[in-house]
């Protein structure tokens, strides 16, 4: 019975992603932004890094700059292209015309997500790859670190993404409501400047953010630094997070134009 009920919608999923893909695909500035920014702006984080002493940390630039990227792919190749899109299906009826069909709201928020998911994935792992051989990170000490820290950001992001079209008027002014959430991202949760370097009380903080628990994770993986209560207390600090955010949702999303 699961599996005759899990299909349709199953389905329905995957042909909402696929129509998803191709609107994205028309977008040439949302995509220039998803892929071209992960890859470019850890790179402008070199300069600060070397004033640091990294390796009183335990870190490395190639580490740090590895986390950097991925932390951007999950605010631009998912964050704020996500918030794009769900405002422009938005305004142009594109929701509220799917909800009269068989879709549920979750599958809708799901199949809209879907593409900007992956690709943030995909270039992740790219990432990560990259890096590992071009900056000589190496392998990483605790792959499952990363793979669990890699998930809870791209979940927790699409999750963000919908809250935030929440108050967003318009696909223009998306660009200034996504804006505190990835200057906050950049600056706290350890994307710019690890969190190691930062004094305690500030860290403490930090790692409070919404995003800082994932980014923990991921370099994590590589350096094998967590023990196993500030790995939980990273997991428990996510689901938080993502119950907030999806319960939220579901309480204030707008299906219809905002007037």
């Amino acid at each position: 019975m699961s599996t005759l009920t899990w299909a349709p919608a199953g389905r329905r999923l995957r042909a909402l992603a696929r129509a998803e893909l191709a609107l994205l695909g028309r977008n040439r500035g949302v995509v220039l932004t998803a892929l071209v920014m992960p890859l470019a702006l850890p790179f402008s984080v070199r300069p600060a890094l070397d004033q640091i002493d990294l390796k009183k940390e335990g870190l490395s630039v190639g580490a740090v700059m590895m986390t950097a990227a991925v932390g951007f792919s999950f605010l631009f190749a998912v964050y704020t292209s996500l918030v794009n899109a769900y405002v422009a299906r938005r305004e142009e009826l594109v929701l509220k015309r799917l909800r009269t069909g068989e879709l549920s709201d979750a599958e809708i928020l799901t199949g809209t997500a879907l593409p900007a998911v992956g690709i943030g994935l995909a270039q992740s792992l790219l990432l990560c790859a990259g890096c590992a051989v071009l900056l000589h990170t190496g392998a990483p000490k605790a792959p499952y670190l990363t793979l669990l820290g890699l998930v809870a950001g791209l979940v927790l992001s699409a999750a963000l993404a919908a809250l935030t079209a929440s108050v967003t008027r318009s696909v223009e002014s998306g660009q200034v409501t996504a804006l505190p959430l990835v200057l906050f991202s950049m600056i706290g949760s350890g994307i710019a400047i690890p969190t190691e370097v930062l004094p305690d009380r500030l860290a403490s903080v930090c790692e409070l953010l919404p995003l800082s628990p994932a980014i923990r994770l991921v370099r994590a993986g590589w350096t094998g630094q967590l023990s196993t209560y500030e790995v939980l207390g990273a997991v428990a600090t996510t689901l938080a997070w993502t119950v907030v955010a999806v319960f939220a949702v579901r309480r204030w999303f707008r299906w219809e134009p905002r007037r």
